[in-house]
């Protein structure tokens, strides 16, 4: 596995959309970008990126402008702008060759998925999900901003924020017009902003900004020990009048307890589940050259697959060999839930991996796994490293995630 450098002060990092431009937020991008600034990193855009467009402009360009940030010697990792639905429609049009020859870290979250996977399992080259540019927009309780490590951030010509979050209704979360919902079924645009205005992520007290803080850790080489959060935001951030953590979290499991490692892979299932079979599909690929020697442990972040579609989804990867060697899968919360048939998440998990809800059929041997993990389209969420290998501990409704390299 080719470990990229990591960044240093005065690096210059690349930001393009490969799924959507930010047109329609720049205001809270430009907050995220100052944070990026504040640690001591420079920023270039490619041409699409303030594109106020789902699409980010055509295919082919925003294929080419991901290749010149590639090719860019003074470019030392690149970012994806923004979340969105259409990130499939640009992959014939990156260069997977030069990216391998010039391997940089790769961050995105949600659609650029799409991107991050192959990647990783093609290419060989780790990269991370959790945050895409415009993830480190953090508005403080008094209406001014502030980032992640705490350094004020000002504005400049460049990102935007990023992913989108959470799962389950509370009182500070209203349905609005306009925002993906309930029936929603794309990855959505993971990155708008809440009702009142202010940007999807408040920093409130410092423990509620830590996986952004964590996540910024990560690009510098450090490696600080994620672990389960107390709480939670119980609704998506777009769709909260605040940023607040409101929802006790417990990580659920069909085992009792989990200490394992091994080689970690995943992303936004939504998006995953139309790589199967394609050239982009690289699991296959990445099982055999990892699995029997070190183990795979999967991850995956639910937008809005239904409780059908999501243990549907999980039949179709062990059908196509994803699960083998798999030592454990970690199944975020899912962002909008819905059902067609009144299965709930529980029962598509255990039917899908064993548990209760496998007693009624035959099935393959268990494999461990927890759900409702702090990963993906919720806040907080924790940052995932593709192709590292990862110590994972559970017992008792929380978890450890430790990252090892080689």
């Amino acid at each position: 596995m080719k470990y990229p450098e990591f960044l240093r002060k005065g690096d210059l990092i690349g930001v393009c959309a490969p799924s959507a431009g930010v047109g329609r937020k720049l205001e809270s991008f430009d907050r995220s970008l100052g944070t990026l600034r504040a640690e001591g990193y420079r920023i270039r855009e490619t041409a699409s990126v303030r594109l106020d467009s789902d699409r980010g402009g055509n295919a082919q360009t925003r294929g080419d402008e991901l290749n010149e940030l590639f090719a860019d010697p003074e470019v030392k990792m690149v970012m994806a702008a923004s979340g969105g639905d259409f990130l499939d429609e640009m992959l014939p049009y990156a260069d997977f060759e030069q990216m391998k020859r010039n391997p940089k870290w790769l961050m995105g979250a949600s659609d650029p998925t799409g991107l991050l996977f192959p990647y990783t399992t093609i290419c060989d080259v780790a990269t991370l999900y959790g945050c895409n540019a415009g993830s480190y927009d953090l508005p403080d309780s008094s209406g001014g901003t502030q980032c992640a490590s705490g350094a004020g951030s000002r504005q400049t010509q460049s990102d935007q924020p990023g992913v989108g979050n959470s799962g389950t209704g509370q009182d500070a979360c209203r349905p609005q017009d306009g925002r993906p919902g309930l029936e929603s079924s794309g990855t959505g645009q993971a990155d708008r902003q809440p009702q009142n205005g202010q940007s999807e992520h408040w920093s409130g007290p410092e423990d509620e900004s830590r996986y952004l803080r964590d996540n910024l850790r990560f690009l510098k080489g450090e490696n600080p020990v994620q672990e389960t959060s107390e709480k939670h935001l119980g609704c998506a951030p777009f769709l909260a009048e605040r940023i607040q953590f409101d929802t006790p979290t417990v990580w659920k499991s069909n085992t009792g307890a989990i200490h394992t490692t091994g080689r970690c892979i995943g992303g936004c299932i939504d998006v995953l589940k139309d790589l199967i079979g394609t050239p982009y599909d690289g699991a296959s690929l990445f099982v055999d050259r990892y699995g029997e020697k070190d183990g795979i442990i999967w991850y995956f972040d639910n937008f809005a697959l239904s409780a059908e579609m999501l243990y549907r989804t999980f039949l179709q990867m062990k059908y196509a060999g994803w699960f083998r060697f798999t030592k454990a899968v970690l199944l975020g919360r899912t962002l909008f839930e819905k059902s067609e048939s009144g299965m709930t998440y529980d029962e598509a998990v255990e039917r899908a991996f064993g548990g209760a809800g496998q007693k009624e059929m035959p099935g393959p041997p268990q494999i461990p796994v927890i759900w409702e993990a702090d990963i993906g389209h919720t806040i907080p969420h924790m940052t995932m490293i593709n192709g590292a290998i990862l110590r994972l501990d559970y017992e008792g409704g929380r978890g450890t995630l430790v990252y090892q390299e080689n």
